[in-house]
């Protein structure tokens, strides 16, 4: 297990490691967000969103319409399980084709259905410290997940 922690103490710096993300993420990856409500999931995404050429405003927790698609330079597929009542709900949407594709998927309280999810991808855990503050832990499992958090942070810290 490979791991990177990343502070933020706004949404500008969110914002760039959103930006980081879409840069260094490998074409397929399954990214799973974990955090309390408000904790920043939906804002990151809207933050890899805008590093993949998607305008950040279009994108929205997808809470009532379980997945959205968004073609940009990348194609990005935003998942909320928050609303699902277990993982066969889940598995009904056909997360196998999101993951097989090479878009990025991006899959918000992905806690709650962890045993459908690849079981190499980058876990994003999100930790609210202050008002505006938060902690980024990513966890790499495999190697493509782990070699693009070497990239990132390396571009973060050159930055």
């Amino acid at each position: 297990m490979y791991q990177f922690q990343f502070q933020s103490g706004s949404e500008a710096d969110t914002f760039r490691l959103g930006a980081a993300l879409a840069r260094h993420l490998p074409d397929g990856a399954v990214v799973a967000l974990i955090g309390t409500l408000g904790a920043g999931k939906t804002r990151l995404v809207q933050a890899i969103a805008e590093g993949c050429g998607v305008d950040r405003r279009d994108v929205v927790s997808p809470t009532f319409v379980l997945v959205h698609e968004y073609p940009g330079e990348r194609m990005l597929y935003h998942i909320d399980a928050y609303r699902l009542k277990d993982e066969d709900e889940f598995l009904e949407l056909g997360p196998e084709e999101y993951f097989e594709s090479d878009g990025i998927t991006l899959i918000e309280w992905a806690d709650r259905v962890e045993d459908c999810l690849p079981p190499e991808r980058l876990e994003v855990r999100i930790e609210v410290i202050g008002e505006e503050k938060r902690v980024f832990e990513l966890v790499a499992s495999g190697r493509k997940y782990e070699a693009a958090l070497d990239a990132l942070a390396a571009s973060l810290r050159a930055e």
